[in-house]
């Protein structure tokens, strides 16, 4: 069973919905597996868990 890890911000449940979809329909078109055969997790994490070019992206965020 073919899983696909995502680690990004908080998202609202249908932008969750569209980027699992979309996920999925772009890993089955690459791969020519089946769509019902992948899982996607999705993983909230917060910019101050998260280093950038080795910073925090938290303090990125806030000198843009």
């Amino acid at each position: 069973m073919p899983t696909i890890f995502f680690y990004g911000p908080r998202l609202e449940k249908e932008k969750k919905k569209e980027l699992i979809r979309a996920f999925t329909s772009a890993a089955s078109a690459a791969t020519g597996i089946r769509e019902e055969a992948f899982v996607v997790y999705l993983m909230e994490t917060a910019p101050e868990q998260v280093g950038v070019g080795g910073e925090l992206l938290e303090e990125k965020l806030k000198e843009s």
